[in-house]
């Protein structure tokens, strides 16, 4: 059996950024599960705001094709959202509304969200953990068919969560991610 591969995806381009520092720990907790892991950054794969005339007159823009294939080469995904005014921001919305429309040939449109499964965590210096856009964004992979896993990790307080060691120093915290990390991992590997 080939090797599970995950991807991790930060919603998030700030430096310093609380969701990219939580995307790591949890990459790193994947590959000590003996997961195969590619982190990537949005930076990486900019796109305009999503407008159906300009789909229509220019096609799925480029970077939104080539994620695409990303996510398709793996077999699940992790997506790190901050939270904003309540809910998932821009950056992530506009990303999953692109993807979604690249079809490829020999494929029904976002069938790529159909055919792996999702995990879903947040970091917020917060109470709460942004656990409300936990909450939309599973409405928003839904809505797309995907399989989301019904552990998610939303770290509240994350600007203190880490010791000096970039672990997470609450050991319930340790082990939601821990939790989160296992049955991505086991609903990933039934799935392949």
């Amino acid at each position: 059996m080939s090797a599970l591969k995950i991807l991790v995806i930060p919603g998030s381009l700030r430096t310093g950024s609380l969701n990219v520092r939580l995307a790591a720990v949890a990459a790193y907790e994947l590959a000590q599960a003996g997961a195969e892991v590619t982190r990537i950054s949005l930076v990486d794969f900019p796109l305009p705001i999503y407008d159906g005339d300009l789909q229509a007159k220019s096609g799925v823009p480029k970077h939104a094709a080539n994620l695409k294939r990303m996510m398709a080469a793996h077999h699940g995904v992790l997506i790190v959202t901050p939270e904003y005014n309540s809910s998932v921001p821009a950056l992530v919305k506009n990303t999953i509304d692109w993807v979604s429309r690249v079809q490829d040939a020999h494929e029904t449109r976002g069938q790529v969200f159909r055919d792996r499964v999702f995990a879903i965590a947040s970091a917020s210096g917060n109470r709460l953990g942004g656990a409300r856009a936990l909450a939309a964004l599973r409405l928003i992979l839904s809505a797309c068919h995907a399989t989301v896993i019904p552990n998610q990790l939303a770290l509240a307080f994350a600007d203190d969560a880490y010791d000096e060691m970039d672990r997470l120093k609450n050991a319930a915290d340790a082990e939601g991610l821990k939790a989160l990390v296992r049955q991505l991992i086991d609903v990933s590997q039934r799935m392949m």
